[in-house]
């Protein structure tokens, strides 16, 4: 049974996506945000005022101290989250960071076992997961509704330019962990994912096109999931007309969803196969809608923390898409070889880091 207590939380990091996770605890009637830490503790005052957060830090150690927080969010880029993580975790709190969780497997590994030995949770920010649509489509996949799934399209096309490469930590390997395929791929990834289960094989290639970026600007990957399914991917930052789109092919119907940085009911469709029209009303997404948001996903992972329970679908398997793109990049490091989960699990580089080839075809 969920108890009285209000969660206290802490949040690392006062980029964008901050903004989304301070709005997302206020509107949560039992949480409250207490503290902030920045590297620039102008910054973390700042944001605290606009938020009206107490107490504003220049470092998270100071403010772990000072404040022991229930849970800490981790908003910062990616190089960091594994020693943020460590921190919070030996300080008590929970841990709710933001995608992509770290830019190697090993890190995420070391982060998960120091939330296991903790007593704490480690939830990963994938928000697209979230939504009343979403669980719609995923429960008529798992319970057969709609037939067996078989063939599936997955494309992330985004459009950043040239100023979006020159902040210093993105667009190389050491800073930013990945290109396009972590940074932004990894969303639908991790919503296909979501829907069709855990994989059983991956191809992929990496390519720079336009951008100057060490990292790659393209990546094309076909993913085998174990149910059976064959995914095509397409993931780019240079497609001026932007859209994130996902399309599953069933023995009944084909689900498809077409947005870009967040989906409602307006942006999924159930067409049914010839023949199964009849069943098409009783695939029909609930009247109810929420969004796709922070907001939910954060509420659910509360709720979670408060009642002592196992984190839910919308917050659990913090490993399975950063494997996912940790396999395209290996593929493309051996020229398209197959990774398969096994090979994955003692591969002897890119557990540790995701550097890889780019084929150059900039003119």
């Amino acid at each position: 049974m969920t108890t009285e207590k209000t969660l206290r939380a802490a949040l690392v990091g006062t980029g964008a996506v901050a903004n989304a996770h301070a709005r997302a605890v206020a509107a949560y009637p039992r949480a409250e945000l207490v503290a902030v830490a920045d590297l620039s503790r102008e910054k973390a005052q700042e944001f605290a005022g606009r938020y009206g957060i107490d107490a504003a830090y220049g470092d998270l150690d100071e403010m772990l101290a000072a404040e022991h927080p229930d849970v800490v969010l981790i908003c910062t880029p990616p190089g960091p989250h594994r020693s943020q993580s460590l921190a919070a975790f030996a300080a008590g709190a929970h841990v709710i960071v933001e995608k992509p969780p770290a830019p190697s497997l090993d890190e995420l590994d070391e982060m998960r076992a120091a939330a296991e030995a903790a007593g704490r949770q480690l939830a990963v920010v994938f928000q697209q997961r979230t939504g009343t649509a979403a669980a719609h489509v995923r429960g008529l996949l798992q319970s057969g509704a709609l037939g067996r799934p078989l063939v599936a399209v997955c494309q992330t096309l985004w459009f950043r330019d040239a100023d979006y490469f020159a902040v210093p930590w993105r667009g190389k390997w050491e800073t930013e962990g990945g290109g396009t395929t972590l940074g932004h791929g990894i969303h639908q990834i991790d919503l296909l994912a979501h829907l069709l289960g855990d994989w059983s094989s991956v191809q992929g290639r990496l390519w720079r096109l336009d951008r100057e970026t060490e990292t790659e600007d393209v990546s094309t990957a076909t993913i085998v999931f174990d149910r059976g399914v064959v995914a095509q991917l397409v993931t780019s930052a240079v497609s001026p007309r932007e859209t994130s789109s996902i399309r599953i092919d069933t023995q009944k119907a084909t689900v498809t969803v077409d947005h870009v940085y967040g989906h409602g009911h307006e942006n999924w469709r159930i067409t049914p196969a010839p023949g199964f029209e009849s069943e098409a009303e009783g695939w029909a997404l609930p009247d109810a809608e929420e969004r796709s948001d922070h907001e939910p996903l954060l509420r659910d992972v509360f709720d979670a923390l408060l009642e002592g329970a196992a984190l839910p679908p919308t917050a659990d398997a913090p490993a399975r898409s950063l494997e996912i793109v940790a396999a395209i990049y290996a593929s493309a490091a051996a020229d398209g070889t197959v990774i398969t989960p096994e090979l994955l699990g003692s591969h002897p580089t890119h557990r540790a880091g995701f550097a890889s080839p780019v084929t150059d075809l900039r003119r």
